[in-house]
């Protein structure tokens, strides 16, 4: 994670982001130590910090830095060129630390967890508005996962991790409009139990949410998943992550996942 000291909407690269709508920092900044709080003195997870560093307002949202997986961090290639200064803090982090970092070559595009899921044995992967196709093939290779390609219709869903939300035993939330028809199928055929959202509730993130076993982080104000995740058997923890949505984002982009492995 990274505390969002600079954090601000300076420039508009997807539909949620007006510089006339700034956000509070304050606020920004509450929101972000509750969900800090939670994570670490709850459910008892290590975060690591990556320092914040000025002029870069969306290095908060670290889950967008790249996929990580056995020591293996393969790291993003931003569409918009606002990002693109972001890339060399979260490599560096990587490098300093002595895990094997490595970039798809160009021009692919990738947003990382963004736009990477992991569920199972296999990854999820969204492309159209963020990341490219070609970047499938290449993480399959690199991380040796099967990798199911969604075609994502919707700007305002730009990420799939704003549309999709793999749970546990063969369960995952989603919003079925964000997707093409064939990316609907594909997600009935792959996973056994789906939870449609509403489309109030997807347009609070409610997809993006982070999920640490059968523990669920996800944005307050959502009555209709929560209801259906307790019901399921999960626990659920609702945090507010107002400010962080000005900007298209939510709880899950606020994190990026260190302990992933394909065995």
């Amino acid at each position: 994670m990274c505390r969002p000291d600079h954090f601000g909407i300076y420039y508009e690269i997807n539909p949620w982001m007006d510089r006339g709508r700034q956000a509070d920092r304050t606020v920004a900044l509450g929101q972000w130590e509750a969900l800090y709080q939670l994570l670490v003195n709850t459910l008892r997870i290590q975060v690591e910090l990556l320092p914040s560093v000025p002029g870069l307002p969306d290095l908060c949202f670290t889950a967008n830095a790249g996929v990580f997986v056995d020591n293996l961090f393969v790291s993003s290639r931003f569409r918009y060129r606002e990002r693109e200064a972001e890339v060399p803090y979260y490599t560096q982090w990587f490098l300093e630390r002595n895990y094997r970092v490595v970039c798809l070559p160009e021009p692919v595009l990738f947003e990382g967890e963004g736009d990477a899921l992991f569920y199972e044995d296999c990854l999820f992967a969204g492309y159209r508005f963020r990341s490219e196709l070609q970047a499938h093939h290449l993480l399959a290779e690199l991380l040796g996962l099967p990798v199911h390609s969604l075609e994502l219709t919707d700007p305002w869903f730009y990420h799939l991790d704003t549309c999709l939300c793999p749970l546990q035993q063969g369960q995952a939330a989603y919003y079925p409009e964000a997707f093409s028809p064939a990316s609907q199928r594909l997600l009935k055929e792959a996973i056994p139990e789906l939870f449609p959202v509403t489309e109030a509730e997807a347009r609070r993130f409610v997809c993006n949410a982070i999920v640490v076993g059968q523990a669920v982080v996800m944005n307050a104000d959502c009555p209709h998943l929560s209801r259906t995740l307790v019901e399921a058997g999960y626990r659920v923890y609702e945090v507010g992550t107002t400010e962080f949505l000005k900007a298209g984002g939510g709880p899950k982009c606020l994190a990026l996942f260190l302990d992933r492995g394909t065995t």
